[in-house]
């Protein structure tokens, strides 16, 4: 139920050996997909050195995806290739990190704007081009990626943690939009991950002790776990779970203190 043999997916959001997408990737690529990768500006390098480490000839596709432009790109050229699609991974996410490092009271128009533009409104964006090649193959699955910070405050989070909320409202309302052409959306909420994102949370190792020291399974997250997860909601296995926000983070989120 887990076997991507003969699937095509689309990977949003890798930047390096230690994003989640990239696990994810490689999570897929292990049972038998093929894929497309975009990257962002600086990234291409990276990306593509990452893509030779996989099978089956993966597409490497450049993708800002504040512009729409530049999606309905990355699909015309993922049909061509593919001639439909499974599913997609949007890992896609960004704020200023002035607007991180700041009190939240002082975030600025511009960089709410930039927040919720990139780390919400484009999984809209990316779900709406996917449907076409979703449809040519009957149905698919989109994962997106969140963090709890969308239900707790947590320091030095601020407007990040305002548009992961705002993304997992997109996940429902996407998943009631799209359900009745077959199509799933779902987010992984994982734990603290070192990833490139992250290290532009101020204090953030101090998260990652806190985690250890609270979590039910006293320990902190693999990203390899995380990867699995998404695998597996991605995957025929989770073909009844849509709008779902499925939490790995080795039980933080259930503990009062």
């Amino acid at each position: 139920m887990t076997d991507f043999t003969g699937k095509h997916g689309l990977i949003v959001g890798v930047a390096n050996k230690r994003s989640i997408s990239w696990a994810i990737a490689q999570a897929v690529a292990r049972r038998g997909a093929r894929l497309a990768l975009t990257y962002q500006g600086r990234f291409e390098e990276h990306v593509h050195d990452l893509s030779q480490g996989l099978d089956q000839s993966p597409l490497v596709l450049p993708c800002d995806v504040s512009s729409d432009t530049e999606i309905a790109s990355v699909f015309e050229k993922v049909d061509q290739e593919f001639g439909g699609l499974d599913f997609v991974v949007h890992g896609a996410a960004f704020a200023p990190r002035e607007e991180l490092e700041s009190p939240f009271v002082n975030t600025t128009r511009d960089g709410f704007k930039i927040a919720m533009d990139i780390s919400a409104y484009s999984l809209i964006g990316l779900t709406r081009a996917a449907l076409p090649l979703f449809e040519k193959r009957g149905g698919g699955s989109v994962v997106t990626l969140s963090y709890l910070g969308s239900q707790r405050v947590f320091p030095n989070y601020n407007v990040m943690g305002v548009a992961k909320a705002a993304l997992e409202a997109t996940v429902r309302y996407l998943a009631a939009d799209v359900g009745a052409k077959g199509v799933r959306v779902n987010a992984v909420s994982a734990g603290p991950i070192k990833t490139l994102a992250a290290a532009g949370i101020k204090g953030f190792s101090s998260i990652l002790h806190v985690y250890a020291d609270r979590a039910p399974l006293r320990r902190n997250v693999e990203t390899s776990e995380v990867a699995e997860a998404a695998a597996f909601l991605l995957s025929d296995a989770a073909k009844a779970i849509t709008g779902e926000v499925l939490l790995v983070d080795g039980g933080f989120h259930v503990t009062g203190i």
